[in-house]
């Protein structure tokens, strides 16, 4: 794997938060509507002041985290990007690594590997700091508690109740695999990011309950919201002009914000689906 420069990272990632604003995701916040509290200006802002600091080559996954939520609150004093910060700090990470014979997916493991009790503590920090919706509390590795295992066992720990920390114990699978994969034939299809990006997003929908939701509202809404996006995705790909299918998603999204559900976990693995889509690009010049 190529070696990529700080700053070709950090234009990465910018692109991969940009251009998932460009897309219409229901429910969540976009470029043709706002929504919970949080404006489109809210995310750019956010994806301007972290972009910088996600990559500098020195930080470790911990130190990604925590810096960039820092900035994000010191920017938009909201949590408007918690989730996709966990997943693309440790992404970044790996193609910092200076091993030309090593692949991502090596250079992934290594830096899942060897993570450590500092960076489970910064992160636990990171997550406080933010103080997401539907938290709650746990029984053991509470973040508001001391740290005494490394990031690795506490995302193994909570793999369960949250598909971000799922992605840390499972290699990132979700992204590396099925993300990666859909977006591409979405691309082969369409060849327009904006079409294949919401395209990857229905199709989180469908895998999986989303956390966020599922934290939040509890398996019933989760549940019924994978139900919805089943039939949406369907639709969505008989569609030569994804334009024909757009009122029915935004009719959709007013309906979701209505009900104050927002996959927010969907939309950060669609981010970190193409900030990898990114990153093997440069690595591969």
């Amino acid at each position: 794997m190529r070696q990529v420069l700080s700053a070709d990272l950090a234009v990465a990632y910018q692109a991969a938060c940009m251009a998932e604003l460009q897309a219409v995701k229901p429910g969540n916040v976009h470029v043709f509507a706002d929504g919970h509290g949080m404006t489109v200006h809210d995310f750019i802002k956010s994806a301007d002041v972290t972009a910088n600091v996600i990559a500098i080559p020195d930080y470790t996954v911990g130190e990604r985290v925590f810096y960039a939520v820092q900035a994000t609150q010191n920017a938009v004093g909201q949590n408007t990007n918690l989730g996709l910060l966990l997943l693309c700090a440790p992404l970044a990470h790996a193609v910092l690594i200076p091993d030309e014979a090593q692949d991502f997916s090596g250079a992934l493991a290594q830096t899942l590997s060897q993570l450590s009790n500092r960076d489970a503590t910064l992160v636990a920090q990171s997550i406080s700091m933010a103080n997401p919706a539907g938290l709650g509390d746990s029984s053991a590795h509470d973040v508001h508690d001391d740290v005494t295992i490394n990031l690795l066992e506490m995302m193994r720990y909570a793999q369960q109740k949250d598909r971000i920390a799922w992605q840390y114990a499972n290699q990132f699978s979700d992204v590396l695999e099925f993300g990666l994969t859909k977006y591409q034939e979405a691309m082969f299809k369409w060849d327009n990011q904006a079409w294949a990006t919401t395209a990857i997003y229905l199709a989180f929908l469908t895998q999986h309950p989303d956390t966020h939701v599922l934290r939040k509202h509890g398996a019933l809404v989760a549940q019924q919201l994978m139900d919805e996006a089943l039939d949406f995705e369907a639709d969505y790909w008989l569609f030569e002009n994804p334009k024909l299918i757009q009122k029915r998603l935004l009719d959709w999204d007013r309906s979701l914000k209505q009900r104050g559900i927002n996959p927010g976990t969907s939309a950060d693995l669609v981010v970190a689906t193409l900030f990898v889509d990114n990153i093997l690009r440069l690595a591969t010049l």
